[in-house]
């Protein structure tokens, strides 16, 4: 892994550093409390020759003598009879085998000095047992070294006496904690990187492009102020003083997808747009409604569609009236201007609700009459669908096969690779065009990050000192703006499917150019 993989996964993975340190330390703490505290003292003495001369060679051939006997004497600190003469000084009553494991003899390096450390529960009886270990060798190297009950040649003398400990030596709470710590980061970090390896859902855009082969069109940043009654941005797009700054990133993150769609096809960009996601939830009816505010805010017409016949959104979040809508349409009963409702002050936006459920809503929405419809509205507006989700039913794969397009909307930290791989398949067997995906409700901060908060809210976007926000309302099919075009689809009755007609009349002139219109006529 690269060093920027590993600065994520510490990024996203802290708290599992923090809390693994946390519970190390824990853990290192209780097992402190829990031990008995041990106490540790020291004695020496050296080991002498005597009956040595007073002239230089014979020091020395004594010096050489203690030197090489001192070894001998280390591994004689672990004699039995040594620990039964120190139970019978201090009266103790433990084993002598016991009493040997609480005591190391060793001998400095070129010294023939032997020093003894003991350990033992209070600081006086550590004292006492490296006083009386010196004392009972010492005895013990008289009776080996003397000959016929004379005096020994080499013994063993005891120097400094032991002193009191004041503190114990074990545990050591600093170490243990230290070590505690470690080992609880260590965890932390394994947790982390495991986490970070086995987890398959959407954090960045890099990973969806890798995995899927498909553009990242968009990203919309998490906007925790929307509710079920109100997740729209303004009208305007956004723009109006007051809502500027409450809803800037959002909109701004629409106006770059409305941006990118534009340049997925520059001599013949999308007009059939189906937006649909892998599973519910992933805020697809959301992405299309704002999607459709933006695209009216930058002049074009706009016709959203609720194609989502099972569960439909699109007139809830708009707060329009529920009754007739594209069912009602296809089925003759009613004409597109009839239940087509404008939204926002201009009319550049209509929104047909899903009308009344069919129990087949795969063949109404792949019908002739709907290819109709689409097509012929799609000749003087942009048309948004808001598709049910790609993996539950066939519906979107069946508009996507008939419009220009299809985006899949993810949601970060829910959707998984392998939800969306599989969406993408769906896709390509019903011979759908992907337009791209649009990663949902990014965080602003915290793990997934993946949008800059830029500030454009201050005196970049600052409103003039004369403009009012604008209030808008949802106005009713009556409601519509004077002069604006209006496109009428009308279906026949009769045993045969006719095709829908679409008129467009206008006081001010139709806004495409003849060129555009000879193309769409084209297709």
């Amino acid at each position: 892994m690269e060093l920027q993989t590993y600065l994520r996964i510490i990024r996203v993975g802290w708290v599992w550093l923090l809390l693994g340190t946390l519970l190390g330390i824990g853990a290192a703490a209780g097992w402190v409390a829990l031990q008995k505290p041990v106490y540790t003292a020291d004695a020496s003495g050296f080991v002498a020759v005597t009956g040595q001369g007073e002239d230089t060679g014979s020091a020395l051939i004594a010096d050489n003598l203690a030197k090489s006997k001192v070894k001998s004497y280390i591994d004689l600190g672990t004699w039995r009879s040594v620990a039964e003469d120190v139970i019978t000084q201090l009266g103790l009553d433990t084993r002598p085998e016991t009493l040997v494991d609480q005591v190391r003899v060793s001998n400095p390096v070129d010294t023939v000095n032997l020093l003894v450390v003991a350990n033992a529960s209070t600081p006086e009886g550590a004292r006492d047992l490296a006083q009386a270990w010196i004392q009972a060798m010492s005895s013990e190297i008289s009776r080996l070294e003397s000959r016929d009950g004379g005096q020994a040649l080499v013994q063993l003398i005891a120097g400094d006496s032991a002193q009191l400990p004041r503190s114990p030596s074990s545990p050591n709470w600093r170490i243990a904690l230290a070590v505690g710590g470690l080992i609880g980061l260590a965890a932390g970090v394994s947790g982390a990187v495991v986490r970070y390896v086995l987890d398959r859902r959407i954090r960045s855009a890099e990973v969806v492009e890798r995995e899927t082969g498909h553009p990242v069109v968009g990203t919309i940043p998490l906007e925790k102020s929307f509710t079920d009654t109100g997740r729209l941005v303004p009208f305007d797009g956004g723009m109006s003083g007051g809502a500027r700054a409450k809803f800037f990133r959002v909109a701004e993150s629409l106006r770059e997808l409305r941006t990118n769609l534009q340049f997925i096809d520059v001599d013949n960009p999308p007009r059939v747009i189906v937006i649909s996601s892998p599973l519910p939830g992933d805020g697809k009816s959301t992405t299309s409604a704002n999607l459709a505010i933006v695209l009216a805010a930058s002049g074009q017409r706009v016709v959203l569609i609720d194609g989502d016949l099972r569960r439909p959104m699109v007139a809830n979040i708009f707060g329009l009236i529920d009754g007739a809508g594209l069912t009602d349409v296809l089925a003759g009963r009613a004409l597109f201007d009839e239940v087509a409702q404008p939204v926002g002050v201009d009319g550049n936006l209509l929104v047909l609700g899903a009308g009344m459920l069919p129990p087949n809503p795969s063949e109404v929405l792949g019908s002739e009459r709907m290819r109709d419809l689409m097509r012929t509205l799609s000749a003087d507006a942009t048309i948004i669908i808001d598709a049910p989700p790609l993996l539950p039913v066939t519906d979107a794969a069946v508009l996507g096969h008939h419009a220009d397009g299809v985006m899949v909307v993810a949601s970060v930290g829910k959707t998984t690779i392998e939800t969306l791989k599989k969406a993408m398949l769906n896709l390509e067997k019903a011979n759908a065009r992907c337009l791209g995906v649009v990663i949902n409700r990014v965080p602003v901060r915290g793990r997934g990050r993946g949008y800059d908060d830029y500030q454009y809210t201050g005196d970049y976007y600052a409103a003039p000192p004369s403009a009012t926000p604008e209030t808008v309302t949802a106005a009713g099919p009556a409601k519509a703006s004077k002069g604006k075009a209006r496109t009428s689809a009308r279906v026949d009755e009769g045993p045969g499917i006719r095709r829908s007609t679409a008129v467009a009349a206008s006081t001010t002139g139709d806004s495409a150019s003849p060129s555009r219109r000879s193309r769409r006529a084209a297709r």
